[in-house]
């Protein structure tokens, strides 16, 4: 059962007096029956909320039936464990101290070394790893073990047999990782530190239940489990501190009752019924009903949907052409359209430079970085440069090896040399399963962990810019409370206001530029006002308050200002503003850069969020489509232009949990999207209008004929390729 804030969790139980003909409300996961309508709705948002965690593998911030899925999914990996592994975990499990990732790691170093029948290893034959399976353990007199093994072909059958030692098996994957450890170990036991084990499950391994000769004093046993002496005195004491507080509380209890039963009184309408709570938005989208306060929806528009490809292997197109994006400078290769991708794996040509470029970048990587791979390659006496004649022999070695049957079919295909006469989903299939190998290489994991290692330095970086300005700006606040002189100097009087109100600079004290006091009386400084300002400072003055009220951070017009002023305190007014405008400037820039760094340090694209239907919406700002995923992922569209972003945003309702969070998001991004869709749409009409010229193009001219910019994939050439 998944674990509320990491606590156990009890389900409510069918009402007693329930009619068989009764209209109910009931949790389709859960299977709990509620009679009132806004009692089964409080329990679904409960559900939908992100506070629930999976009790077996210990993931967090989930959903009550996304938890479920992960106990389940935990629970087959689990039981998926060899079972001659089993009770030596359990033995090592059994009232240890170390924490739950340290008892993981000491699991799995002790049970590298048990070997077991059945067991598929490498075994070191004729100075090279092949694979094989122990049939028998042999011991011999010197205490030293030996095993049989069947060595085993590229099918999985015997070709022969013959007897190794430990030092010449090693495992080829050791089925217990660290994650299964974890769930493995939250399972078996009911408490940790000090780790204890189910007593069925230690009675039915032979584990014994009595606590070691160190954890005697510490812990103890009541009504069959262990406790904690510590923790139970405590809690002892809270609970006689309680009672304490009950005995001199007792006389309060009246005026609480009488306070509750008017509160009660209160809650009932005029009709004496009680008084149903008003909904808290956001709810589930599904159970969003309309109503008065609603806003006026757009009707959403309907995707486009003319793919060159079947629609169900859109999905993967995305996917691949994402991949190699994101990682063209990796696997050297240089970036390419989804249009010219798309246009390329729907072409004939088995030897399309672009489509060999991706095979050949992907398969150099496996190389680099996937064993099993390179020794597939090494055992066929392959040259290890992967060149437009012999790209082909490396895609079957890499299929033959995978040994999937919808795929492994058209090896024979391959070899013959028409690569291109494939449908277009199965080469698609090709190219997945590249990319799921490639990101499961140690290349790609050590350059993920990578950019999370930057993207974290950049996220702190910012951080603490950001609280550093925080704490300029309150010092500055400070300063100003301090000092009122400076911050009447500071906020300004323009020079038109000490012209029209010069009792200004005549009742008070100010700052001059370099540091002294000045103090006029008000004729002097009537007189110096009316001899220096001429009919050309005028009309400079007026260009500066015109200026300053119209722009935001423009340093160049500032300075300009600067230079046409004719006043000290309009000069120091506006070296603040030049100071403002930088430092504004600045900041903005230093956004915008953390930003750019951060989209260089890719981990995954992410969907911008789903609708009440749970159709996924997906922005690659690469192309700049929304692409639009159902449920299911067999039907895919698109948006392209800024009046359909508009009004699937109004067709958004934020009532829902969804819907608003997918506002929110392209709220967000509107602006960067809209530049993307606008770039876009002039590519678009360029393309046109060069077609449409090509075709006015007079018979009569004997000119070089323009390129077919929809055969743009035909020339792709990659500037990244390794030598």
């Amino acid at each position: 059962m998944p674990l509320l804030k990491k606590k156990p969790f009890t389900l409510l139980e069918p009402p007693k007096d329930l009619e068989p003909n009764e209209l109910v409300y009931q949790v389709r996961f859960t299977k709990e029956i509620f009679r009132s309508y806004q009692a089964y709705l409080n329990r679904i948002n409960l559900y939908r909320q992100r506070i629930w965690s999976c009790k077996i593998s210990g993931k967090a911030n989930l959903t009550f039936e996304e938890a479920l899925v992960s106990e389940k999914q935990a629970t087959e990996k689990v039981q998926a464990i060899p079972k001659e592994l089993v009770a030596p975990a359990l033995f090592i499990i059994q009232y240890s101290m170390l924490s739950l990732k340290d008892l993981a790691d000491t699991i799995a170093m002790k049970l590298q070394t048990h070997l077991f029948v059945g067991a598929e290893l490498q075994g070191r034959k004729n100075g090279g790893l092949y694979h094989c399976k122990i049939l028998k353990v042999l011991e011999e007199g010197t205490g030293k073990t030996q095993y049989e093994v069947a060595w085993l072909d590229k099918d999985n059958k015997i070709t022969e047999t013959s007897v190794a030692s430990r030092d010449d098996l090693t495992w080829k994957k050791f089925p217990l990782s660290r994650g299964i450890l974890k769930s493995f170990i939250r399972e078996s036991t009911y408490r940790s530190a000090p780790w204890v084990l189910h007593n069925n499950l230690a009675q039915k391994h032979g584990i014994s239940t009595d606590p070691p000769q160190e954890l005697k004093g510490k812990i103890s046993i009541q009504g069959g489990l262990v406790v904690c002496n510590k923790k139970r005195k405590d809690l002892e004491d809270r609970k006689g501190a309680v009672e304490e507080e009950k005995q001199s509380g007792k006389h309060k209890k009246k005026k609480v009752e009488g306070e509750e039963v008017e509160a009660t009184n209160k809650e009932k309408n005029k009709d004496g019924q009680p008084r149903e709570d008003p909904i808290k938005y956001p709810i589930d989208d599904l159970l969003v009903q309309p109503g008065a306060d609603d806003p006026v929806f757009t009707d959403r528009p309907s995707p486009s949907r003319d793919f060159n490809i079947q629609i169900d292997c859109v999905g993967d197109l995305l996917m691949v052409w994402d991949f190699c994006s994101s990682f063209g400078r990796m696997l050297h290769l240089w970036p390419f359209s989804l249009e010219d991708f798309e246009n390329a794996i729907c072409h004939k040509d088995s030897n399309l430079i672009l489509i060999v470029e991706i095979h050949s970048a992907l398969l150099r990587l496996l190389i680099k970085g996937n064993r099993e791979y390179l020794l597939a390659v090494q055992k066929r006496n392959r040259k290890m440069k992967i060149t437009l004649v012999n790209w082909t022999e490396y895609l079957c070695d890499f299929l033959e090896m995978m040994n999937i049957p919808d795929l492994s079919t058209h090896v024979a295909t391959i070899k013959r040399g028409h690569y291109g006469l494939l449908d277009v989903q199965h080469k698609l299939g090709i190219l997945r399963e590249l990319v799921n190998q490639v990101l499961q290489a140690d290349l790609v994991r050590e350059k993920l962990e990578e950019h999370i290692e930057q993207r974290h330095v950049l996220g702190a970086t910012w951080r603490e810019e950001a609280l550093e300005e925080g704490r300029k700006r309150r010092e500055e606040k400070e300063r100003l409370k301090d000092n009122p002189v400076d911050n009447k100097v500071s906020n300004g009087c323009s020079i038109e206001n000490i012209g029209n109100n010069p009792d200004v600079l005549a009742n008070g004290k100010h700052h001059s530029e370099n540091g002294e006091i000045a103090s006029k009386k008000k004729g002097e400084v009537v007189s110096a006002l009316q001899n220096n300002v001429s009919d050309k400072s005028e009309s400079h003055h007026s260009d500066i308050a015109s200026n300053k009220t119209k722009q935001n951070g423009d340093v160049e017009v500032v300075e300009e200002n600067l230079k046409n002023s004719s006043s000290k305190m309009g000069v120091k007014h506006l070296k603040n503003e030049k100071k403002e405008a930088i430092e504004k400037r600045s900041k903005e820039q230093r956004r915008e850069y953390f930003e750019r760094e951060m989209e260089k340090r890719v981990l995954r694209t992410n969907t911008l969020g789903k609708d009440r239907n749970y159709n996924r919406y997906w922005w690659f700002r690469r192309d700049g489509r929304i692409f639009v995923e159902n449920s299911d992922s067999k039907l895919w569209g698109y948006y392209c232009s800024k009046e359909e972003l508009d009004a699937l945003m109004g067709s958004l309702n934020c009532k829902g949990e969804r819907e608003k969070a997918l506002h929110q998001q392209l709220q967000k991004l509107y602006d960067r999207i809209c530049s993307e869709l606008q770039k876009r749409s002039k590519d678009a009409a360029h393309k046109i209008a060069l077609e449409e010229a090509v075709l006015r193009r007079s018979t009569r001219v004997r000119a070089l004929p323009r390129e077919n910019l929809a055969n743009a994939f035909l020339r792709y050439v990659n500037k990244w390729k390794e030598d």
